[in-house]
């Protein structure tokens, strides 16, 4: 046996790679006649780096040399001393050349190497046809002249002045500087120099009610005002294809909500007929983003007969393109797309590269795309970073063409970052919404999320030093832990007490009414937690807070696994079901027939009780992964992370459990760790952003 294959049999034993890793590069190198050893190296590589969020391994640098280090399996040369030499002493592209599965792009064999990148062949392919796909989308729409000043004057009365607000905010203000700040917030000023501030201010100290702040229409005019959100509208308005991303609070929705009144409205004017689909990865975030946009549209000021042809009632992507059983495939696909003109996809930084893929291709070829998401949350637990690598554009500002449809519909004259740049077309679908309308300069939230994703670290101590009301920073030892525990027994007390109140029944309640009470009290707290086993992973902490809400008799003592009050979190999908990973339920007594039922929200809000016999895998749900948080928010989250440093321990990771709160958030951490975990940026690898620039 050769280093490189005793080597190989090592990694699989001490579980460096996966025994699926070792299987696939058997089975690839057993079809080889020479070089064996190095093709299944080669093999176990890019199956054990897909398993890690990689679409590809680059083999080839910038200068046109092999990255002997990327051979490595993400160790050190020390850690490989033994097989060192053998690694270095191989010239790979030769072996790569001479190897028969190994093909370049297009073809149909096993690997595929494209000069820089070696690939599973069927990730190459849904990496080069989702980058032509979003090529091709990523045209402008034909607006005439006519259209333009229709579409700008309804942009317009839908993104109104807030002088309502405005004047309520000037009440407080005693300067002629805290005036002209406010001025500058409230209405999106980013060219203070090109205003007459003493007149404004003169009209600002003589201004009664709403309508005398008018006059700012004039004195402040659109030409100055940078609102991003109308931007993020025009933007969709305006191309084919389109990405909102942005912080919590930024009002992705309300932008969407807005976006979807000015199309209806303008199909509505020409008589047509828009069919317009809501859809999120998994049904939690289904749920929320019916209950948001429905919200939005709501408060819309719109004509009845526009507000009633926006749908509010959102789906998930897998009800969407129509699930199979047993299959990875779908009903709707290319020969048989969807029927639909614009689709709206909801946290769009939880898609995978396949899935992106499926959904793009099931797209009939006239209808649009927008995507809205955080492109700083974590990367899809699949391989693939698509959001973040469609975002990666957005520094490359827009072309002088679309500049100047922007300014036609939004009233802001933008200039150009580089005017002689070339700026490639996807640029031109993208926008980042930068104002929090959530978290305000005071908020601990707001300010500790700004900090952990700028991977300032000083400016993340500055933020953990200060006495926020909304944060708490608790140091990580016994003592914290107990009252971490003390915290989640007092708040899911409330929960747990609504169960077992029987005023239900004698009031004739029905059960999956109860259930929905019970559920949104559930969900109005979390533990969320870095790593999954151990004390301070998530199926400790479950069977600790288990164990604590036992003493206090809310829940019973009792060795079953089922008991009332008991929340699951399904961990794989049940199609026939309608269940799927993430979505969560409560265990309760169903009244009707005694028997004990889990109760889940669907994603259409409505509340279905199963027999736990029928539940499919799961797991207790007291406390989750931040992972599986990604889709939710609760007004108070509790953040563990471990004392010790693990690779999970990311920025992005961070980020994404702080920004899961609402209104407060209960950090358990020692400063060691959050340091190090803010100063590592995830990087997944992939050829995609390469492609799309092509």
């Amino acid at each position: 046996m050769t280093q490189l294959a005793q080597s190989l049999a090592s990694f699989t034993e001490k579980r460096v790679i996966r025994p699926l890793d070792q299987q696939f590069a058997r089975f690839i190198a057993h079809q080889c006649s020479q070089d064996q050893d190095a093709v299944a190296w080669l093999a176990a590589l890019v199956s054990y780096e897909l398993g890690r969020g990689h679409i590809c391994v680059p083999l080839v640098d910038d200068d046109g040399q092999v990255a002997l280090s990327q051979l490595l399996f993400g160790h050190t040369v020390a850690e490989l001393h033994a097989v060192r030499e053998c690694v270095e002493s191989l010239d790979w592209l030769a072996v790569i050349a001479r190897c028969p599965l190994i093909g370049t792009p297009g073809s149909y064999l096993p690997l595929i190497f494209d000069g820089k990148r070696l690939y599973l062949q069927r990730y190459w392919f849904y990496e080069h046809q989702l980058a032509l796909r979003l090529q091709t989308l990523s045209s402008p729409v034909s607006i005439d002249t006519t259209q333009t000043e229709y579409l700008a004057r309804t942009l317009n009365q839908l993104f109104p002045r807030p002088y309502d607000a405005l004047l309520q905010a000037l009440q407080s203000a005693s300067s002629v500087g805290a005036r002209q700040r406010l001025v500058c917030e409230f209405l999106d000023v980013v060219q203070e120099s090109a205003l007459d501030w003493s007149s404004i201010d003169q009209l600002l100290q003589q201004a009664s009610d709403d309508s005398a702040l008018e006059k700012l229409d004039v004195l402040v005019p659109e030409s100055v005002c940078l609102n991003w959100q109308k931007v993020a509208a025009a933007i969709a308005l305006s191309r084919r294809f389109a990405v909102i991303s942005g912080g919590p609070g930024t009002g992705k929705t309300t932008t969407v909500a807005r976006l979807l009144a000015a199309l209806v409205s303008q199909n509505h004017s020409l008589q047509q007929k828009l069919e317009i689909k809501l859809v999120a990865p998994t049904g939690k975030a289904a749920a929320r983003l019916t209950e948001s946009i429905g919200q939005a549209v709501e408060r819309l000021s719109i004509p009845a007969e526009v507000k009633d042809q926006i749908p509010t009632q959102a789906s998930t992507l897998h009800r969407l393109l129509g699930a199979i059983p047993n299959s990875a495939e779908f009903r709707h696909h290319q020969h048989n797309p969807l029927h639909v003109d614009l689709l709206v996809v909801d946290e769009a930084s939880m898609i995978d590269l396949p899935m992106m893929y499926k959904l793009l291709t099931a797209l009939p070829d006239h209808a649009r795309l927008v995507l809205l998401g955080d492109k700083d949350q974590l990367a899809s637990v699949e391989a693939g970073a698509v959001l973040g690598d469609i975002c990666a554009f957005q520094t490359q500002g827009y072309s002088r063409s679309q500049m100047m449809q922007l300014s036609r519909l939004t009233g802001y004259q933008f200039e150009p970052q580089n005017p002689h740049q070339e700026v490639p077309a996807l640029a031109d679908s993208l926008c980042l919404l930068q104002k929090s309308y959530r978290f305000h300069a005071r908020s601990g939230i707001g300010q500790l999320a700004k900090a952990v994703n700028s991977g300032d670290v000083s400016q993340l101590m500055q933020v953990t030093q200060h006495n926020y009301t909304d944060v708490q920073i608790h140091a990580l030892d016994s003592d914290s832990y107990q009252q971490m525990l003390q915290i989640l027994v007092a708040e899911y007390a409330h929960y747990l007490r609504a169960i077992a109140d029987q005023s239900a029944v004698t009031e004739g309640i029905s059960p999956e009414k109860k259930a929905a009470y019970v559920l949104r009290l559930f969900h109005r707290c979390r533990l969320l937690c870095a790593i999954r086993e151990g004390d301070f992973g998530v199926t400790g902490v479950n069977q600790r807070v288990e164990r604590a809400l036992s003493r206090h008799q809310l829940i019973r003592n009792s060795d079953e696994a089922w008991y009332e009050g008991r929340p699951v979190m399904i961990t794989r999908n049940d199609h026939h079901l309608e269940l799927y990973n993430g979505d969560i339920g409560i265990c309760m007594r169903d009244p009707q027939d005694d028997r004990l039922k889990v109760y889940f929200e669907q994603f259409d809000g409505h509340v279905r009780g199963f027999l736990p016999s029928r539940i499919p895998q799961h797991e207790t749900a007291y406390a989750m992964t931040i992972h599986k948080s990604q889709g939710s928010e609760f007004d108070f989250t509790l953040l563990l992370l471990p004392p010790d440093h693990t690779p999970l321990l990311t920025r992005e990771l961070v980020y994404t459990g702080i920004t899961r709160a609402r209104k407060q958030l209960a950090l358990f951490t020692s400063p060691k760790i959050l340091q190090a975990a803010v100063r590592i940026k995830t990087q997944r690898v992939s050829g995609l952003r390469e492609k799309m620039a092509d």
